[in-house]
């Protein structure tokens, strides 16, 4: 069809289409996060968050370094606090000062790059550089004051400082090295040159940065005004600010006092908040990011078992008897619907296992990490006290249990410039250790304890609402693994969605619920505001109800008038019809030339519309095939978009149902009774680009690389993302169909006033 400038109108609508449909998200199978290895996941988030949280310390250490000298005249057996200090040379402290400049611009350009301020590939080569170079000009000079400016008697000791410059040298050269693995893996190809961090991660280091200047200045501040040396009011002010509090270092005077309760408030909140921070970022991002790592693992182990001992036949779709492929016919008896019914279940079994292995291994490094820093860190305190103190390990181990609970008796407490300093290194990473191993210990051991206590409660004192005798059966079913009362136990659907279904009631139960919340709608009727809330309630609520009744096809129920006539109706067998798109979906609105607008109430043939919403319910076989007209197939995906974003909000996220799943995939054009879009999951590990090519690419299983179980999305993501493209990839064909037949229109209008004699 040619327009009045010669050019052909379907060929361009068809050409935006395909262009349109070429930008978008592709339907399954793009989301490979979990196939990468947790190296690179390491190298491109991990490593970049860790030398951003410790680069500003070692600069704090590089400070610390060059405040005071390196050397002071002891003699053995005087107070350590009245030492003197030896001055440094001048070359020593200009030195210094060069290498803590380049330390703090390789701070400023990582930080710079982080916010997107500066270019990755101008960023890192300064950022590596400059802190190899703090790191060798510390190395030199704390050699150089070992040796050459060693005094020739003995009757000296290294201060503080000498210490700080030696942890700041190895923290330069360790984050350094880490921002080299990064930089490399960039250079491979194995990710973006840019950090893979999200806004939270990005500002981790500015709270680091302002925390360490908090405490530096606050030191300053309390060493004027007590008379300590600076160094050690940093030592007071970590053992402050980290709430540890041993009683060797305390203001006495009254403006020192008078301080203490203002900067002790914002810095213990201050440390909190990094703190947190390292908690959310190594236990929420990291335990998601690596959980799904876990389940690719794990989901190969079982497919590669189940094929060695001949138990795949699950995994391989099938179609009817009448089928022309053998290789998917069944004589098993299931139907493709059931199969993948099957599959889905499996797929939660490994995620389950998957989940549970990883917490455990979760506190398994928390533990072995926290008891590496107790039992080194203690060996460390016994030989830096040895020369003033004559403590055994035993003496020296408890001083750091009482430091890592922040018990802080005080009666064993570091006196020696090595043993105050390593204790502020030592803290550093022994306090934020042991946050990260009570968040571990409460996902499994006090879990475990609680769920404990939770089951014997609801069979003895405290049942639910299922009553006694239900939950009786339920535990010495799940004691017996299933051999016991199994005909009795109606068993939830898999995930949250089971957790919140209703339950069915007796007739008797049912009224006096039914009475009860009579009663407690005329309380709550009394105030407004507790009337519009309860009418919210409602609302969702029977929200969730259409929903529930869609899913399970209860025509019957919907009758009712509460929820409009859109059920789902599952099939046992394929009844997908008409032809596919390339991507899964059925053909759009606009593709013939005699089609018709969708939504004009004067066309009443069904043929005129798309096949997506010719077919979108899923018949049963019990069940008569309910077709669905395209304003009330679009009015459905509005429907499920709003429910989806309310699911947004659950809090653990919502794990859906095998049938909630079926009724979503149908709703974007996946029809779970089709075995001809269904493959056999590889038990293979393959590369992406081998599995994606030619037509295996719109085929997927639950258990393969490509379900939508493996997406690094939450499911409700998932699924919000596929509805929305789905109800804009109709409306723009309904666009294209009412612009076409106005174009018909034009061109028949033209046509009749050209020639009014015909």
């Amino acid at each position: 069809m040619q327009d009045a400038g010669g050019e052909n109108v379907e060929e361009h609508l068809q050409e935006v289409d395909a262009q349109y449909k070429a930008s978008l998200p592709k339907l399954m199978g793009e989301d490979q996060a979990h196939r990468d290895p947790s190296r690179w996941w390491f190298a491109s988030a991990a490593f970049p968050m860790v030398a951003g949280t410790l680069g500003p310390v070692a600069s704090a250490f590089s400070i610390c370094a060059l405040v005071r000298p390196w050397r002071q005249n002891y003699t053995k057996g005087a107070d350590i606090k009245t030492a003197t200090f030896i001055k440094d040379p001048a070359w020593l402290i200009a030195i210094n000062a060069v290498q803590l400049a380049i330390a703090l611009s390789s701070n400023l350009a990582l930080l710079l790059n982080m916010t997107r301020r500066l270019r990755f590939s101008v960023a890192q080569p300064v950022t590596i550089v400059g802190w190899y170079l703090s790191s060798i000009c510390l190395i030199a000079l704390a050699s150089t004051t070992a040796g050459p400016l060693r005094p020739e008697n003995n009757d000296f000791i290294w201060s503080e400082a000498y210490f700080y410059g030696i942890y700041a040298a190895v923290l330069y050269f360790v984050v350094a090295s880490l921002m080299v693995v990064t930089v490399w893996g960039s250079q491979q190809g194995h990710y973006a040159k840019d950090f893979m961090l999200t806004p939270s991660q990005r500002t981790l280091m500015l709270q680091t940065i302002s925390f360490l200047i908090y405490l530096l200045i606050g030191a300053l501040i309390f060493s004027n005004t007590e008379g300590w040396n600076y160094l050690d009011g940093v030592y007071w002010a970590a053992v402050t600010l980290f709430t540890v509090g041993f009683g060797d270092y305390y203001p006495t005077s009254t403006l020192g006092r008078a301080l203490l309760f203002p900067y002790s408030l914002v810095g213990i909140i201050s440390l909190g908040l990094v703190i947190g921070s390292i908690r959310t970022l190594m236990l929420e991002r990291g335990k998601k990011r690596l959980d799904a790592r876990m389940v690719e693992k794990l989901r190969h182990r079982v497919l590669s078992k189940m094929a060695k001992k001949g138990k795949d036949g699950i995994l391989t779709p099938i179609r009817d008897a009448n089928s022309d492929s053998p290789e998917l016919s069944s004589s098993s008896g299931l139907t493709e619907f059931q199969r993948r019914q099957s599959e889905f279940e499996l797929m939660r079994k490994i995620q389950k296992q998957a989940t549970h292995r990883h917490r455990w291994i979760a506190l398994a490094i928390s533990t072995s990490t926290w008891l590496v820093l107790w039992l080194v860190g203690a060996k460390v305190f016994q030989e830096c006290e040895r020369q003033y103190q004559q403590l055994t390990y035993f003496d020296t181990f408890y001083m750091a249990y009482v430091s890592l609970t922040t018990i802080g008796y005080g009666d064993i407490t570091p006196v020696s410039n090595a043993g105050k300093s390593f204790w502020v290194f030592w803290a550093l990473l022994a306090l934020p250790t042991m946050t990260v191993l009570i968040s571990n210990a409460g996902d499994t051991i006090v879990k475990g304890i609680k769920d404990a206590t939770d089951k014997v409660a609801t069979v003895t004192i405290l049942p639910s609402e299922r009553g006694f005798k239900s939950e009786f059966k339920a535990t010495f079913n799940a004691l017996s693994h299933g051999k016991l009362f199994t005909e009795d136990i109606e068993e939830s659907p898999p995930g949250i969605h089971g957790a919140s279904q209703r339950h069915r009631y007796s007739s008797e139960e049912n009224d006096d619920e039914g009475e009860q919340a009579q009663d407690q709608a005329d309380t709550d009727a009394e105030s407004a505001n507790t009337g519009l809330i309860k009418q919210k309630q409602a609302k969702n609520a029977r929200n969730e109800e259409c929903h529930k009744r869609r899913v399970e096809g209860n025509a019957a129920e919907e009758d009712s008038g509460d929820c409009p006539d859109r059920a789902v109706r599952f099939d046992d067998s394929s009844t997908t019809s008409g032809k596919k798109g390339s991507n899964g979906r059925s053909k759009k609105m606009g593709n013939t030339d005699d089609e018709e607008n969708p939504y004009d109430q004067n066309s009443n043939s069904t043929s005129q519309l798309p096949e997506m919403t010719r077919a979108v319910s899923i018949p049963r076989q019990d069940l008569p095939q309910s077709p669905m007209d395209p304003a009330e197939y679009h009015l459905t995906l509005i429907e499920e978009i709003g429910l989806v974003m309310q699911h947004l909000k659950s809090h653990p996220p919502r794990k859906y149902t095998f049938q909630e799943w079926a009724w979503y995939l149908r709703l974007i054009g996946e029809d779970e009774s089709d075995a001809a879009k269904h493959r056999k999951p590889h038990a293979h590990l393959r590369s992406s680009k081998d599995e994606l090519e030619g037509k295996e690419r719109a085929k997927w299983s639950w258990v393969g690389s490509r379900s939508p179980l493996m997406s690094s999305q939450e499911e409700a993501e998932w699924i919000l993302e596929r509805l929305i493209e789905t109800l804009t990839d109709e409306l723009r064909g309904v666009k294209a169909a009412r612009r076409k037949n106005e174009m018909k229109n034009q061109k028949s209008q033209q046509a009749d006033t050209f020639m009014p004699g015909f």
